[in-house]
């Protein structure tokens, strides 16, 4: 079997999705989870894109010891120089240099020869290995360059010391069999080839980037990037769990592995959607909620009979657990703590008493406490850290009929420990509850997106609600769960107002694409 090494950009490409904007606490605890699911390489960032994209991405190398973290940079020293300062304290210092080298980028985004992109590159990452030991090159828009060209500069590049080089499907453009052949090419043609590895990073703009992934390995690569769920720009990245998944499943047509822990991958497409707001739709393959499901009669008895007769991959393969109860109402602290640490969480005592707190409350109003429960509760004490609270949630009170205009009353609390107390009436109960706070807040607040999720199942699940607004000329997202879709659905909005005083301090990051 061969070894495929996999490379995570959900905290970078990813995060370009539109809408997600991930704070410093909430990147951590997904590049905590990803370490745990076994990534081989995650790309933390673009550490020269802002002040906070550099603190972030050496949290993360300071934080994560068994992936190797690395961020991404242009060609050019100061974006190097700005990596290295994110990421010498990691266990294995990487960087990831990009420069586009089709016609059309040359001649119009860079406005550079083919001969002054040469130079270029070459001398980006003659630089960048004085501090890195090592250095992953990637052609940007490689699957529209001229082949010659590409020949030409990989060789270049490799002979100044890269170890490794990404073929990037920029816009999701080629289908498998031109993707693969261009890496049987440059395995045939690029005479120093065998001194690195080849990866491959491919865009789903056209439904193909899985397929295209899994080409490339057919044709020698030995890395793959993605993103959990296949999140990123336009229509996202490949999925690398369904990559993982196939080559598991057919590794007898493929002969070749992925080391990731796949009983880690359901967990970890729950963290990345709850933290992102991208909801998996059901019929997302391996970690959609129907991917188990059956409907159909024939298919039923069907799989009654022999479960391999339609399900080729097991719920327990990926880590899908059975909803069953995994604490109670009588449940002591210390069982608690044990299982926050089963679960992945590592809470200071004053953490663990206010968590712990929350667990109480929850068990008095809900029958079961699930898994799910608890991800959901320590996830949110875990990610309000980088929360800067200018204003708290404090009560709530809604009055509904359907002959009667729903008035909402909002007790809020600001940091300077002031009670602030509106009502305001709207034509649905959410409305009135936002333009409550919208008085509270004393700026106008625009509602781009409003998204409502059940934690789990049954008429007792936790809500879960995800808004986008504009609020100050910032937009923001926020997140708020709760047992009560209305009480949910006011802790979102407050908690993205809140998230615009951290954003507020920040440049806007700059974005890039491969």
């Amino acid at each position: 079997m061969r070894k495929i090494d996999v490379f995570d950009t959900t905290l970078r490409d990813g995060e370009q999705s539109a809408g997600v904007n991930l704070n410093t606490v909430e990147k951590l605890e997904i590049a905590k989870q990803l370490e745990r699911l076994g990534v081989d390489i995650m790309e933390a960032g673009f550490p020269a894109a802002s002040k906070g994209d550099l603190e972030a991405v050496k949290l993360i190398a300071q934080t994560v010891k068994n992936s190797s973290v690395t961020g991404l940079a242009r060609s050019n020293k100061k974006d190097i120089d700005a990596a290295w300062e994110a990421l010498k304290y990691s266990a294995e210092p990487r960087l990831h240099i990009f420069l586009a080298t089709s016609p059309i980028h040359m001649t119009y985004k860079l406005k550079m020869t083919p001969d002054e992109v040469i130079d270029a590159a070459v001398s980006s990452v003659k630089y960048a290995r004085q501090y890195f030991p090592q250095v992953q090159w990637s052609a940007e828009d490689a699957c529209r360059s001229d082949l010659n060209f590409l020949v030409k500069i990989v060789s270049e590049v490799i002979d100044a010391g890269a170890t490794v080089i990404n073929l990037p499907d920029t816009v999701g453009y080629r289908s498998p069999q031109e993707y693969g052949k261009l890496f049987k090419y440059l395995r045939s043609y690029v005479k120093n080839i065998d001194k690195v590895k080849l990866s491959a990073h491919c865009h789903d703009d056209l439904g193909m980037a899985t397929a295209n992934t899994l080409a490339a390995i057919e044709n020698g690569a030995t890395q793959v990037e993605g993103t959990i769920n296949g999140i990123g720009e336009r229509a996202g990245n490949a999925s690398l769990e369904e990559v993982a998944v196939a080559l598991h499943i057919r590794k007898d047509y493929y002969e070749a592995e992925t080391h990731l822990k796949l009983d880690e991958i359901k967990r970890t497409s729950n963290l990345v959607s709850k933290l992102s707001g991208m909801i998996v739709p059901a019929n997302k393959a391996v970690v959609g909620a129907n991917a188990f499901a059956h409907e159909s009669g024939i298919h039923q008895d069907g799989v009654l009979k022999e479960k391999s007769t339609y399900e080729i991959i097991t719920p327990e393969l990926i880590g899908v657990k059975s909803n069953s109860l995994v604490l109670g109402k009588h449940s002591g602290r210390h069982a608690f703590k044990n299982k926050a640490l089963e679960l992945g969480f590592q809470l200071a005592d004053e953490e663990l008493n206010e968590v712990f707190k929350l667990f109480k409350d929850l068990s008095d109003k809900k029958k079961e406490i699930t898994e799910e429960d608890l991800l959901e509760l320590l996830t949110d004490k875990q990610t309000e850290k980088d929360e800067q609270k200018k204003y708290e949630f404090t009560s709530l009170q809604v009055q509904y009929g359907t002959a009667n205009i729903p008035t909402a009353t909002l007790v809020v609390t600001t940091k300077d420990g002031e009670k602030i107390q509106e009502a305001a009436t709207g034509s649905g109960s959410v409305e009135a509850i936002y333009n409550t706070l919208e008085r509270i807040v004393e700026e106008p607040v625009q509602l781009l997106d409003y998204k409502l999720n059940s934690v789990g199942s049954g008429r007792d699940a936790l809500a879960n609600v995800f808004v986008k607004v504009l609020y100050n000329g910032v937009e923001s997202s926020g997140r708020g769960t709760a047992q009560d879709v209305l009480e949910a659905s006011a802790r979102a909005y407050i908690n993205a107002v809140n998230r615009v005083c951290k954003f507020e301090s920040r440049k806007v990051k700059q974005k890039v694409h491969l």
